[in-house]
Parts: structure tokens; sequence; C-alpha cells
């Protein structure tokens, strides 16, 4: 699009906004089918550029679609063939020299008869294929409904394996520790130095494993109580789902918007990248110079798509919040209708500022660490070590920085979905709410989240297991770990979308609960929860009457 331009033709930055700019300057086939030295774009007729100096330019290269491209020349070829030291490569002519990794990776028949062969495979086992996707569902399903009826036997399970799993790893460790340290003590001068080296590291090990082995003690003693809580939780969750189906359909709507996203990025990124001025180089050898404003283009196309990507994520936990806490916060639920059209109003008409405002700032620390990483793979090329180590530790920063947002966030939509506050007092909110539960919301986050990402485990490995007996006994089937690789994958992102929203509606009704403590005294003000998250309400009610000493007097005279 942009070889088009008549020559002599001048366009000033300023006069077009920056992504037409870039294709006006760009051309998407510099991209996908590559381009000479003269910037003759193979397998296309091309014109004139603008301010052209040699007459290379603007040849007819229809009949040439292949690009070698090396440090020395790029050429338009016919086929790769002209060379014998290069092979095709989705239009480019690579090195011959990875033949060898690549057959050995795919299969001892080249890429090209790797993808023929992968094709013939999918058309043999398709149907096995959308078998697994359903069976994954049906297993997704399941999942949900023994986290409600069987989530306490399910979570003691888990704490008292990983316990028994700590306390023999320990043993084992120290057991090691006492062989090698025997051993030692027989053995030659230098194979005893050696010894004595790895009796040092079993050593170590055993200790840090102890250490963290009784962390782990002690955490499960400091939590157990608490842990009726969690197990209340998932089945409170497990009835919000129940009462409201049409939740499950929301992650699809989510992962539709966001593959949307991602492909316009994909799109504009080609134009942004294949746009730039012509520069020469040495004779008849030019490149595409890119200026400041399409640098801007580029950066400002990332930050785009992570805030869209964000607010994306954050509509459907607002709309989820929405629906279950209309659900907790109704007392005839019987009478509740289309709490999920609800909460999606709420959003539509009140709370969308909110969502950008809150999507934005996940955003901008996103492109921070972006652009931390750009500048990492530039110094690490040149050996700047110590540069890379501060790089390394402002990563890690801004990673636990991301996270920690994007929690508050997500429990400040809950808190705006109750209230109606703006972001950030819901924020502070959701912040005090979560300081006042710190004990409560640390076995949620630790047990509640391992025991979902179990769930998940749980269907791809059945999927998997279930897909070698369904494919490999599949005649003519000659890659089947690509099936069922896909297959996993399918599978981890059905059981993660169903999921995810039990793990949403677990958080709403954790806040919902915490605010109905705060609000009612179950007197006067009758509890919104139900009669299985009552025996939680009087504890909760101390941590609040603790921090709260004139609301002592206001319980008594309630209770008199």
């Amino acid at each position: 699009m942009g070889t088009s331009i008549s020559a002599g033709e001048k366009i000033e930055p300023q006069d077009i906004p920056l992504l037409l700019y870039c294709v006006y300057h760009g051309d998407i086939y510099r991209i996908i089918n590559g381009y000479d030295s003269c910037l003759n774009v193979c397998g296309r007729d091309n014109v004139y550029l603008n301010g052209t100096e040699t007459t290379c330019d603007g040849k007819n290269m229809s009949s040439l679609p292949s690009v070698l491209n090396t440090t020395i020349q790029r050429a338009c070829l016919r086929n790769c063939s002209i060379y014998p030291d290069f092979l095709p490569l989705l239009g480019r002519c690579v090195l011959e020299k990875g033949k060898s990794s690549t057959e050995t990776f795919l299969g001892k028949t080249g890429l090209n008869d790797f993808f023929a062969e992968v094709s013939e495979d999918f058309e043999r086992c398709w149907l096995e294929m959308l078998y697994l996707c359903i069976i994954s569902l049906v297993f997704s399903i399941v999942i949900m409904i023994l986290f409600r009826l069987l989530v306490g036997f399910v979570i003691w399970i888990v704490l008292i394996g990983v316990a028994i799993a700590s306390i023999l790893g320990t043993a084992y460790l120290w057991m090691l520790w006492r062989r090698s340290k025997i051993g030692s003590s027989s053995e030659e001068a230098i194979v005893g130095s050696i010894k004595v080296q790895k009796t040092s590291t079993y050593l170590a090990f055993a200790i840090i494993a102890t250490i963290t082995t009784v962390c782990l003690m002690f955490i499960i003693l400091i939590l157990r109580k608490r842990l009726k809580l969690v197990i209340q939780l998932f089945k409170e969750a497990g009835r919000a789902v129940a009462a409201m189906p049409l939740l499950l359909v929301q992650p699809l709507w989510t992962f539709i918007c966001i593959t949307a996203t991602i492909s316009f990025w994909l799109y504009f990124t080609l134009w942004i990248e294949s746009a730039g001025h012509k520069k020469k180089i040495r004779d008849d050898f030019y490149i595409f110079e890119k200026d400041s404003l399409i640098i801007f283009t580029r950066w400002y196309n990332i930050f785009v798509t992570l805030w869209i990507l964000q607010f994306v994520i954050g509509c459907q936990h607002m709309v989820i919040a929405g629906a279950v806490s209309s659900w907790y916060f109704t007392r005839a639920k019987t009478r509740l209708q289309s709490p999920l059209l609800f909460g999606l109003y709420n959003l539509l008409r009140y709370h969308l500022g909110s969502v950008s405002f809150g999507s934005f700032i996940i955003a901008v620390v996103q492109l921070a660490r972006v652009i931390l990483l750009t500048l990492h793979s530039y110094v690490r090329t040149h050996d700047g070590k110590c540069v890379s180590c501060i790089i390394k530790c402002c990563q890690c920063c801004l990673y636990c920085l991301e996270n920690i947002l994007k929690y508050i966030t997500r429990n400040a939509y809950i808190e705006i979905t109750i209230h109606g506050y703006n972001f950030c007092r819901a924020g502070r909110q959701a912040f005090q709410v979560l300081a006042t539960n710190a004990l409560r919301v640390a076995t949620i986050n630790s047990v509640g989240d391992f025991i979902l990402f179990l769930g998940k485990v749980l269907v791809v490995a059945a999927i998997v297991l279930i897909g070698i007996e369904l494919i490999q006994k599949k005649d003519g089937i000659l890659h089947a770990w690509v099936p069922l690789t896909l297959s996993g994958l399918f599978a981890y992102f059905i059981s993660h979308c169903f999921l995810s929203v039990y793990e949403m509606a677990i958080d709403t009704i954790f806040i919902c609960f915490c605010e109905d403590c705060e609000a009612n005294d179950g007197l006067s003000r009758p509890y919104y929860m139900s009669k299985n998250l009552m025996e939680f309400v009087e504890g909760s009610n101390d941590s609040v009457l603790k921090s709260k000493p004139e609301a002592w007097s206001t319980k008594a005279s309630a209770i008199s």
C-alpha cells in the first residue's frame, strides 16, 4: 500500500493519525513476502518509491516469490534450489544446517512433509479430538459438582498428602546426607573431597526441606480452623453457579474479544513494522529506516493492546461479581430475575470508567515490564552484567507489583458492584476488608487456588490419558503427540473457563460475607448470608468490634 505513492509527494507526520502514518509509509507485503536489496517486494509488481536514487527498484517480482536475506545481500528468487546450502521455509530461504535439527525433532521427513503428515493426522482423528473436547467439558462440570459436594474431603486429602510428602521428602534427604557422610570417611583423598562437597549439598537441602516442612506444618496448624470457611465458600459458589448457569458462558465472550484484540494487534504490528523511509547503505543496498514517530507508534500499539486485554478481563470480573453479589444480597433467591443481565447493565451504564481506569494502571505496569525486557535483551548482547542484574531486580519488583494490582483491582470491582463506589474508593475499601481478614484471605488464596489448580490438572491429565487410548489406536497416525497436545490445551482452556468463574464467585461471596458482617448484626439488621455461613459470623463480628470499641455498646443494647 505504501509503495503506491507517487514520487515527489510529501506528507508531514502531524497531518494524519499515527497508524495511518505507518500505513502511508508501509506495505504489509514487505513483512509477509520480504524484499530484495533495492526494496522490491518479492512476488509483487512493484512501483517506484518516494525519493528513489537508483533505477533498481520498481521491478516486477511476481515470478520470484522466495526471498534470500543475509548480512551481505537480499534477493528475490524463483526457488531456493539456486543456492545449494539453503532450503525453503515459509517463503524464505534459510540455511540448510537447520534442517537436521528440524528433522530430528519433527521426524525424519523434513518440515514440509511433517506439516503434510500432521494435516493427514488431523483428518483421521478430528472426530476423536472433538470427543475429547466434549469429555473435557463434562469433566469440568463434574469437577465443579465435586467441589460443591465433596470439597471438604478433597481439601483435607490434599493438605494431608502435601504434609506427608513433605515429611517423607525431608526424611529421605536426611538419609541421603547420613549415607554420604558415612561413605565419605572411607574414600581416598580426591574422591573424598568430592564426597565431602556432595555431603554438604545434601545437608543444605535437608536443612532447607526441614525448615520448609516445619513452616508448612505450622501454617496448616494455624489455618486448620479457617478451612471450614473455605469449604463453605466453595459450596456457596457452587450454589451461585447452579442458580445462574449462564455465568459459565461469560468466558466464551471474553475469549472471543481477546482473540479479536490479539488479531488486530498482529495486523497493526505488520503495518507498523513494514513502515519506514528508504535509506541507502551502499550501492544498490537499501533499508527501511524508522523515524521516531513510527517507533512511538510501535510502543503505542503494544500499550493499547495491553490496555484492551485488561479491560476485557476486567469486564468479565465486573459482570460475574455483579451477578453473584446481587444473588448474595437477595433474600428471596427464587424470585431473582436475570442477575447476569443486571450485572451487565450496571457495567455498561455506570462502571465502564472504573474498569477503564483499573485496566489502565495494570497496562502501564505491563508496558514498563515489556520495555525493561527489551532493554535487558539489548544490554545482554553488550555484556552489561551489572545493568542486567539491576534490570532483573526491577523486573521482579514490577512482576510483584503487577500481581498485587491485579488482585486489589479484582476485589475493587467486587466492592464497586456492591456499593457503587468509584475505583479509588472501592480499592481502598477492598484493601481494608482484605487487611482485616488477612488470615482468611491467606487461607482462601493458598488452599482455594491450589485446589482449583489441581482441578485443572486433573481434567488435562484425564483427557491426555483418554486421548492416548483413542488416538494411538487409530491406524495411520504418524505424530500422535500433536493432536494429544492440542487436546490437552483445549482441555486446559475449557477447565480454566469454568473454574475461573468459580474462583471469581468464591472471591465475590467472601467479600460479600465480610461486608454483610460489617453492615448487619443479625438482630435489628438481619444477615443476607445462608445459615451455613452463620457459624462464622461471631468470630467476624468480634474482630470488627475489637477494631471499633464504640460498636460494643451498640451490640449490647441490641441484644438486650
